[in-house]
């Protein structure tokens, strides 16, 4: 029998036989597109995780366009931030010391460096005195000039010498909020009380969130003996005095922004820990930490990518008021001589002065209204993020 050749010719051109096969168990993320010339692959994990990233993309655009509208809460985040960062600014518009100097041709930068009076001809001991260069220069009419910042006091200078009267004065054209009881400037150590009082809770609200998110992560995704074992460690750890342990140990060392800032970070994470605590129980029941154990994710992985983002809601919107209860700690610690060390710029300080003399009215005003001014503008923050961020606006049937 002789065989057709047309047959056989047709047999081997099918287009079946030139498209490589491809076991689908093996790359359960490639889907295999055939066509006549080339084969299109699609990676399914990386769109998976490309619509997962827009999504949250999408939903925090919602949520900030949502906190842009709220006025009140928007406006005074703007004042912070811009009083907060102006307030790095400080020794450049606040400060003794003058920005420049020209004496002799040659050009100084007292705020940057130390200059002995010597320097420039001055017959006082220490510093040069750049307020009264200032003077001096401007009698002489010469070449010399001296740039002073915009307000020429510093926060821990002693005007014993340039003041009307015995200290405290009342403020005036030279110190708008007059001076305290050692005859510094409230003003300036109002503004750089300001700084110090915001970064410090900065950083402890930042150092417990850290140690609260990590430690109620632990908790909830792995409960059980973990869980139990955390929960009665964290009782026993709130039973210690906070107060009785800052004055064992004011009476050992002298606190610092370094020192107050761990013990209050040691007291502050167990309330976060146990809203993660719960944020997690809640989330690891989910279809979608289930559908990511069955496709054998690590519990890190689980964890920080999956659970976690959906559990931080809640803290964002505490992360305010955090702040404003870490400003009063301070506030309270060195209004009672156990916090910062002197003459760091303080508003306890100040108002410890206030109550101690009452007369002097501005002692205890000025540092009352900025820090009134300054928590009630972190609350309308705090306030704007909470209706911003409420999950129940974004939250749909799946």
């Amino acid at each position: 029998m002789i065989d057709d050749p047309e047959n056989n010719n047709s047999d081997e051109n099918k287009p079946e036989d030139n498209i490589e096969k491809h076991d689908p168990v093996e790359d359960e993320s490639v889907i295999l597109t055939p066509t006549p010339s080339d084969a299109t692959f699609i990676d399914v994990k990386a769109e998976e995780d490309k619509k997962d990233s827009e999504v949250s993309v999408s939903i925090l655009k919602k949520r900030w366009k949502k906190f842009k509208t709220i006025k009140r809460g928007y406006y005074s985040f703007l004042i912070i931030l811009f009083a907060y960062l102006i307030s790095f600014a400080l020794p450049l518009l606040i400060n003794r010391n003058a920005l420049i100097v020209h004496y002799n041709g040659q050009n100084y930068y007292p705020v940057f460096n130390f200059y002995s009076s010597e320097t420039f001809g001055q017959d006082i001991p220490g510093e040069a005195n750049y307020r009264l260069l200032n003077k001096q220069f401007k009698q002489q009419d010469g070449d010399n000039w001296v740039l002073m910042p915009l307000y020429p006091y510093g926060p821990n200078e002693n005007l014993l010498d340039e003041i009307e009267g015995y200290p405290p004065t009342a403020p005036d054209w030279k110190h708008f909020c007059g001076t305290d009881n050692r005859g510094r400037d409230v003003f300036a150590r109002l503004m750089y009380g300001f700084n110090i009082s915001i970064s410090f809770a900065i950083v402890v609200s930042a150092l417990s969130y850290l140690i609260g998110v990590l430690l109620g992560a632990i908790l909830g995704y792995y409960a059980g003996k973990v869980d139990i074992i955390g929960q009665r460690m964290i009782e026993i750890w709130s039973t210690l005095p906070f107060f009785y342990l800052i004055i064992i140990i004011s009476s050992i060392v002298q606190p610092n922004f370094i020192i107050l800032a761990v013990i209050l970070t040691l007291f502050g994470w167990m309330s976060i820990t146990y809203y993660i605590r719960g944020e997690f129980y809640r989330e690891k029941s989910r279809e979608y930490v289930q559908a990511a154990v069955s496709m054998g994710a690590k519990n890190r992985v689980i964890i920080l990518k999956h659970v976690l983002p959906n559990s931080l809601v809640p803290i964002i919107s505490f992360l305010p008021f955090a702040i404003v209860a870490n400003i009063n700690s301070l506030v309270a610690l060195d209004y009672l001589g156990f916090g910062l060390p002197p003459p760091t710029p303080s508003w306890g300080e100040l108002m410890n002065q206030g109550l101690s003399d009452i007369t002097k009215w501005w002692l205890l005003t000025t540092p009352v209204a900025s820090l009134f001014l300054t928590l009630l503008a972190i609350v309308f923050i705090g306030e704007a993020i909470r209706e911003a961020f409420d999950p129940k606006v974004y939250s749909r049937l799946r």
